[in-house]
């Protein structure tokens, strides 16, 4: 070999250097692929039973209405909002970026199942990240709260994921009837597996039902609650012992909520967390129209709940209130006008479900994806064979 080919030939990287490049590239191209196209998402609480079971391992797709860019990107690859092991924030607000999404193969419809960002997650305490701040201020006091946790912000991209059911788009006017979904005054579409609770009356013996019908509690007399599928309740009804199946419109507490009347515990009330001027509950709630990008809402110190979130905390303007006018961004002003459209979103498990009811409207710039197919379901221990690689629809029939 000459000298010149000897100078050409290049040195052969160490071990080292070559698994450190591969292991770069592929977190470079996991990255990529979990922002642009799709990422994995497990279901952790029951709020979407039982079309969605806790422990389904499912794929979320980017493309279905766009991938958004990230709004914080400079942040460990890989990790949603929290160091694994070490705990603490995995990003940092050094530089951020405005909402904007790369147009996608659609738009969100009603029913999609989505995962979004929680619009309540900004703020959270710290010790207890699962538990809604704001819920927790109204039941025992922001400043008794404030000095009990630790309270930490975060920006949208970093709330923590939820995921639910379309079941208002931006213009729709949504209403709930001693729990059946109105939209645009039609019944919504009702799901075989969603869940609600069910009073079960038996003549003093126990009900013989199925054991994949969830027993909430007992409540004497031959009495009993139950949570039951959409597809269970006339199986309920004709199982032994059963006199009557019932909807309950009992709240958590045992205590029937009539139509018109607000909840008196205030860890119950729901959107917008005005009980002076909107006697709803969880089960009869509305009429309520869905804010809608480009359209003009007159502002009134009774209506003002409905939006105030939305002028402060979502669109960025500051709002002032003073003995009945409303100073937005230092002028005064009497109507508004949506910069961004909004959802409704909630739970399959109506009546298990933290969900639109209790803290409003999603904007946009918080949805993340569709909800795609299930890849894994259940445990290592305790496969649920009949789940994996099942496309969301085909789990909702």
């Amino acid at each position: 070999m000459s000298m010149s080919d000897q100078k050409n030939v290049k040195p052969k990287k160490p071990v080292w250097r070559e698994w450190l490049d591969a292991g770069v590239f592929a977190i470079v191209a996991a990255t990529l692929i979990r922002t642009f196209f799709f990422e994995a998402y497990t279901i952790p609480t029951g709020s979407m039973e039982g079309t969605m079971l806790v422990n389904d391992y499912l794929f979320v797709s980017k493309l279905a209405y766009g991938p958004r860019i990230p709004m914080t990107p400079l942040a460990v690859p890989l990790v949603h909002n929290t160091m694994p092991v070490v705990g603490g924030k995995s990003y940092t607000e050094a530089v951020e970026w405005k909402y904007h999404r790369i147009p996608g193969f659609g738009h969100v419809e009603r029913n999609d199942v989505v995962v979004f960002n929680y619009p309540c997650g900004d703020t959270v305490m710290a010790e207890q990240p699962e538990n809604d701040y704001y819920q927790a201020c109204r039941s025992a006091g922001r400043d008794r709260i404030n000095k009990s946790f630790t309270i930490i912000t975060r920006p949208v991209d970093k709330k923590e994921n939820y995921i639910k059911r379309c079941i208002g788009l931006p213009g729709d006017v949504l209403e709930i009837k001693n729990a059946r979904v109105y939209i645009n005054g039609q019944p919504n579409v009702l799901f075989p597996h969603s869940k609600l609770n069910y009073i079960v009356r038996t003549n003093g013996r126990a009900p013989a039902l199925d054991d994949d019908m969830e027993l909430v509690q007992p409540l004497g007399n031959g009495i009993y609650m139950y949570n039951l599928a959409n597809d269970q309740v006339e199986i309920a009804k004709k199982s032994q012992n059963v006199v009557s199946v019932e909807l309950s419109l009992m709240s958590a507490n045992g205590t029937l909520i009539p139509a018109g009347v607000a909840p008196s515990d205030p860890a119950e009330w729901v959107f917008p967390l005005d009980t002076a001027n909107y006697k709803w509950n969880r089960d009869n709630f509305g009429p309520l129209t869905i804010p809608k990008e480009g359209v003009t809402v007159s502002l009134t110190p009774q209506n003002i709940a409905l939006y105030r979130r939305i002028i402060r905390n979502y669109e960025g303007n500051t709002l002032d209130e003073q003995n009945g006018k409303f100073i937005i961004n230092g002028k005064e002003a009497t109507t508004y006008t949506f910069k961004m459209d909004y959802y409704w979103m909630m739970g399959d498990n109506r009546h298990n479900s933290l969900d639109s009811r209790y803290w409003g409207f999603v904007p946009i710039d918080h949805v993340v994806g569709k909800a795609w197919f299930v890849w894994f379901s259940g445990t290592f221990r305790d496969i649920r064979w009949k789940r994996m690689l099942r496309g969301i629809h085909s789990l909702e029939e």
